[in-house]
C-alpha cells in the first residue's frame, strides 16, 4: 500500500508555517533548505513548499501558480473535536470561513480558504461518522 503525505504550495513559507501551526496546532518537524517545512501532528505529514506566484505548475507550462482564492478538486479535510473552537482558532490565525457551518448526517463541517487561497475543511464527526450515509 502506498504511503500518503500532503504537499501545500505557498508563496511565503514563514507566513504559512505560522498559519498552519496556529490554526491547526501542528508542529514543525524537519526543515529542508529554505523551501520546505514538514508539519507533524496530523495522520500524515504535511509539507509546506515555497513556490513563487507565477511559477509554472508543471512541465509544459500551460498553467501558473496563483494565490488568490482558487478551486482544486483535491483539498485536505481536518477531523477535529470541538468544531466551534477549531473554527475560532483557524479564523484567528488568518483563515477565511466560506459559507455557514453545516449540520450534516455525519457531523458538522466548515469550509475555509487559507491565507494563500488553498481550500480546506474542518469536520467534527458524530458517533456514526460517514457510516450515517449508508443508512
Amino acid at each position: 500500500m502506498p504511503g500518503l503525505l500532503i504537499n501545500i504550495d505557498v508563496p511565503d513559507l514563514a507566513k504559512a508555517e505560522h498559519f498552519y501551526t496556529a490554526a491547526l496546532d501542528l508542529t514543525v518537524g524537519r526543515r529542508f533548505d529554505d523551501d520546505i517545512v514538514e508539519l507533524l501532528g496530523s495522520d500524515v505529514p504535511i509539507y509546506l513548499i515555497r513556490k513563487p506566484a507565477g511559477s509554472a505548475i508543471g512541465p509544459g507550462g500551460d498553467d501558473f501558480r496563483r494565490y488568490n482564492r482558487h478551486w482544486t478538486p483535491v483539498h485536505p479535510d481536518f477531523s477535529v473535536t470541538g468544531l466551534d473552537t477549531a473554527i475560532a482558532r483557524a479564523v484567528a490565525a488568518g483563515a477565511v470561513q466560506e459559507g455557514e457551518t453545516l449540520d450534516l448526517a455525519y457531523g458538522r463541517q466548515a469550509m475555509f480558504a487559507d491565507p494563500f487561497g488553498n481550500g480546506f475543511c474542518l469536520i467534527e464527526f458524530n458517533a456514526q461518522g460517514y457510516d450515517a450515509l449508508l443508512s
